[in-house]
C-alpha cells in the first residue's frame, strides 16, 4: 500500500491528471464503493482530498462508514463529465485516522466544517487506472500503476 505522496512519487504524471479529476468540480468528490462480509458492494457519492501528501475523506455515520470501520477495502472513482470524459479510479484500503492532531490538520483545510460526528479515514492506495479518451474517442486508453508494497 501507498500514500499520495508515494503514488505521486512513482508516477507524477498520473497522480496530476488524477488530482485534477478528483477535484474537478471544485472540491474533491468521487464516488465510494464499498464492501462488507458477503453483501452486495455499495456505492456513495463523497467528499475527498489530498492533504499534506495522503488521501482522506471525513464520514458521518452510515453504511459507508460502518464498511470501511469493518473491513477497510475500498474503490474510488471520479465522477464522469460527457465534456471531459476522462476517468481515474483507485483501489486500497481505508483506515480510521483517531490522531486529534492530523485529523485538526485535515479538518482545517477541509471543504466544508466538520465536528466530532465525523470520523477521518485515511486511503491507502494499493493500484490506480487513469482512462483519457477524447469526447467522441472509445474506447479509453488506460493507464495502470501498482504499489510495489501491495
Amino acid at each position: 500500500m501507498a500514500t499520495w505522496t508515494e503514488f505521486e512519487t512513482a508516477d507524477s504524471e498520473m497522480a496530476a491528471e488524477a488530482r485534477r479529476l478528483l477535484y474537478a468540480r471544485g472540491d474533491g468528490e468521487a464516488l465510494l464503493a464499498t464492501v462488507r462480509d458477503d453483501d452486495p458492494p455499495r456505492i456513495h457519492p463523497i467528499n475527498v482530498g489530498v492533504v499534506d501528501g495522503r488521501l482522506y475523506a471525513f464520514l458521518l455515520r452510515s453504511a459507508k462508514r460502518v464498511d470501511l470501520e469493518r473491513d477497510g477495502r475500498y474503490a474510488l472513482h471520479t465522477h464522469q463529465d460527457p465534456a471531459d470524459p476522462g476517468e481515474f479510479s483507485v483501489r486500497g484500503r481505508a483506515q480510521l485516522i483517531d490522531d486529534e492532531g492530523v485529523r485538526a490538520a485535515v479538518g482545517a483545510s477541509w471543504f466544508f466544517s466538520v465536528d466530532e460526528t465525523y470520523e477521518l479515514f485515511e486511503f491507502s492506495i494499493e493500484s490506480a487506472i487513469l482512462g483519457r479518451r477524447g469526447p467522441d474517442e472509445w474506447p479509453p486508453r488506460y493507464t495502470r500503476w501498482a504499489s510495489s508494497t501491495a
